[in-house]
């Protein structure tokens, strides 16, 4: 049995924040919808620069000026079914360090057959991790890393140095280097193949297109560092914590600030759960989860400082888990729902580093026989790397947590490990995705692109106007 982890709920669980000025807007949930449609706004600025902010309608309004170019975008229901996609059938683990030392880890998943005394045979999955690339990324420590989702093939990695480098996991060599912040990097992450989005110390955000990288965005607000960044499931919302103690909105179509919101403490993490549902904001050992009107519904407080939170969907896809990096050597799965009446309670503990656990990131992929499996990886100060199946999570309704031996393992000699990230193993081959996957992700990717675009067009005609 797992040790017992002490959970404190807040006394007050209804308790909403304050918006600097604003009134209470419409719900997070009701501009993620809208945003399927165009963009997400959760309070608009006042145009006339007053620095007052207004609640607007979930659903933006038409643009001043209707474009037609003679092509009509498929109409979107909520009744239409989403193609399924074929999965990776392995994944890459790269990971960086203060050595300033960007390792690459290949991660397979074998199928093996083994006899009982009763003569049958039985099919297991074997795990490995093997190395690929080891090599001084920077002139200073790794901080971040990223890479591109969906068969996509770049990797990104931000330092100390202010640099972001840009890589192609499919040739294993660097494209070059982006020099538009002016302080460390402290986040990086894909909202989708075709662009990056990067969070700095200089107190900005940077969103760059994939294609020729160039800057599409850049994001102003945050009066000091910028600790983490996290993008809505819709990938057109994000959300930012830093230094001056805000929890700051923004519109990543119009590359426009929405709303920002005093915490009252230094947010280090902000997360988006998987499905849009709920968010938390992480602070030394607590975690606060909040709905999508900014409801506080729970508090967590963590026996040990926490290092990294991540939700992920169970691979049976029967609801998701709250991942809790800490101190305490191990990454602790928390049941959370976003109702104040049902208490989190801890069900695993992901076992076997022999130091803090710094970064974790998790990838679905499939198994050998064909069925589907969600990876953790996870890295340790003590310079191990560590793969899990999410598949060995007991059921939500556990009462007593259970603990979890890695499935794999990688030692690299007591470097000492910063960050993480999951790639498809299938695009790291050389192997572009085909068929039904490849199809949907282009449409996908044209239409995000385009919207991103067409805004930015529409801005610069009012401007001249």
């Amino acid at each position: 049995m797992a040790p017992t982890t002490t959970i404190t709920l807040s006394s007050r669980p209804n308790k909403k924040l304050k918006r600097d000025g604003a009134k209470p807007a419409k719900s997070l949930k009701d501009k993620a919808e809208s945003a399927s449609k165009r963009s997400v706004s959760f309070v608009e600025k006042d145009t006339k620069g007053k620095g007052k902010e207004k609640a607007r309608a979930p659903t933006p309004p038409p643009s001043k000026k209707q474009k037609t170019t003679g092509k009509s975008k498929p109409d979107v229901t909520e009744d239409a079914a989403e193609p399924e996609e074929p999965l990776p059938t392995s994944f890459k683990i790269i990971t960086g360090s203060y050595e300033k030392l960007l390792y690459g880890l290949d991660g397979t998943l074998t199928a093996s057959t083994s006899s009982s005394d009763a003569a049958e045979t039985e099919t297991e999955t074997e795990w490995s991790l093997k190395p690929i690339f080891m090599f001084p990324a920077h002139v200073s420590s790794v901080k971040a890393v990223a890479a591109s989702p969906h068969g996509g093939k770049w990797l990104a990695s931000g330092s100390s140095d202010e640099i972001i480098k840009v890589w192609d996991l499919r040739r294993r060599k660097e494209v070059g280097g982006l020099m538009h912040h002016q302080g460390s990097i402290t986040h990086l992450l894909f909202p989708s193949r075709s662009h990056l989005l990067s969070a700095s110390e200089d107190g900005t955000l940077a969103l760059f297109r994939a294609r020729d990288w160039a800057v599409l965005r850049t994001l102003k607000g945050h009066t000091g560092r910028i600790n983490s960044v996290a993008v809505h499931p819709s990938g057109k919302l994000a959300l930012s914590v830093g230094r001056d103690r805000t929890l700051r909105m923004w519109d990543l179509m119009r590359g426009k600030g929405s709303a920002s919101t005093k915490l009252g403490v230094e947010g280090e993490l902000v997360r988006w759960a998987a499905d849009g549902s709920m968010l938390v904001v992480q602070y030394q050992r607590t975690i606060d989860v909040y709905t999508t009107d900014l409801s506080m519904v729970h508090t967590i407080t963590h026996p040990t400082r926490i290092q990294d939170v991540k939700f992920a969907t169970r691979p049976d896809g029967s609801g998701q888990v709250l991942l809790v990096a800490a101190e305490d050597k191990k990454t602790t799965a928390y049941v959370v729902v976003p109702d104040p009446d049902v208490q989190p309670r801890i069900i695993a503990s992901f076992i076997g580093h022999g130091n803090r656990v710094k970064a974790i990131e998790t990838l679905r992929v499939a198994r050998a026989d064909g069925t589907a499996t969600t990876v953790l990886g996870s890295v340790s100060s003590d310079g191990s790397v560590h793969a899990y199946d999410l598949a060995k999570l007991p059921e939500q309704s556990t009462v007593n947590a259970v603990e979890i031996e890695p499935s794999a393992k990688y030692d690299t000699n007591k470097t000492r490990l910063t960050c993480i990230a999951l790639a498809d193993g299938d695009a790291e081959a050389g192997v572009d995705v085909v068929g039904k996957r490849k199809r949907v992700e282009v449409e996908q990717e044209d239409e995000w692109e385009s919207e991103v675009e067409e805004e930015a067009e529409e801005e610069a005609e009012e401007e001249d106007e």
